[in-house]
């Protein structure tokens, strides 16, 4: 009994490992999927700069996308 809770332990250790080894690899390309959108040029860029200038614009047009998303759904 005392060596199945060993294995067990021993599986949902290896299973939480294998988890983190993935998240930690999706978090770093998504890392560099959003440097690579902040470079001068592309979307990211160009929406932080239209938000710094207008910060209420944005806002509210954020909330009409918001809008007509929720109601789709």
């Amino acid at each position: 009994m005392a060596e199945r809770a060993i294995d067990t332990a021993t599986d949902v250790s290896r299973t939480l490992t294998e988890v983190s080894d993935a998240l930690q690899a999706a978090v770093g390309r998504l890392s560099d999927a959003i440097t690579a959108a902040r470079q001068p040029g592309m979307p990211l860029s160009t929406i932080s700069a239209i938000t710094r200038e207008a910060p209420l614009a944005s806002l509210f047009v954020a909330f009409l996308f918001g809008v007509a998303i929720g109601r789709r759904r």
